[in-house]
């Protein structure tokens, strides 16, 4: 019985890493080698954003926002002459707009200086407002619409607000 005969394929030749030429790769001074770590240090770190990173956890997001607006207090004095309370410093037009987007929120004004009832308010407003921010965790857009109201973001008036509130981010 005749079995076909295998053929044999040509050989791949591919250089030896002994042939390479390592010296040339490899950096003539110091100051060279130092010059391509740098370049490879700030490509690094503008691949991964930049050093400024945008998102956060809510929980973190809110948190870092009640700081702001209340140093953390369970009580505090009601703020902006009489015009905002609760730990969130809530406006009663923000309030009306989320009672107004979501009905079933249902409560009063006074709710507002309840934490949880504060936070289902601001939950409401930013999913009207600022879904995608919302849903992302961007916290500087969340920080300027809680700040500035729905077009804060465009008020240069809200940045100092956010650059408190991304002092208290982790």
């Amino acid at each position: 019985m005749n079995m076909p005969r295998r053929q044999r394929l040509p050989r791949l030749r591919l250089p030896s890493l002994r042939r390479l030429p390592w010296r040339r790769l490899r950096p003539r001074s110091r100051r060279s080698a130092s010059l391509w770590a740098l370049v490879l240090l700030v490509v690094l770190w503008w691949w991964h954003g930049g050093g400024e990173r945008r998102h956060w956890p809510r929980q973190q997001i809110l948190d870092a926002i009640r700081f702001v607006e209340s140093s953390g207090r369970q009580r505090p004095p009601d703020g902006d002459d009489g015009l905002a309370i609760g730990p969130y410093q809530i406006h009663r037009v923000y309030w009306q707009d989320a009672l107004r987007f979501a009905p079933e929120l249902g409560g009063d004004y006074q709710d507002c200086r309840r934490r949880d009832y504060a936070e289902r308010v601001i939950t409401i407003y930013m999913q009207h407002y600022v879904p995608a921010a919302w849903a992302s965790g961007d916290a500087e857009v969340i920080a300027r619409t809680h700040n500035g109201g729905p077009k804060g973001t465009e008020n240069q008036k809200t940045d100092g607000y956010w650059q408190r509130v991304r002092a208290q981010l982790p």
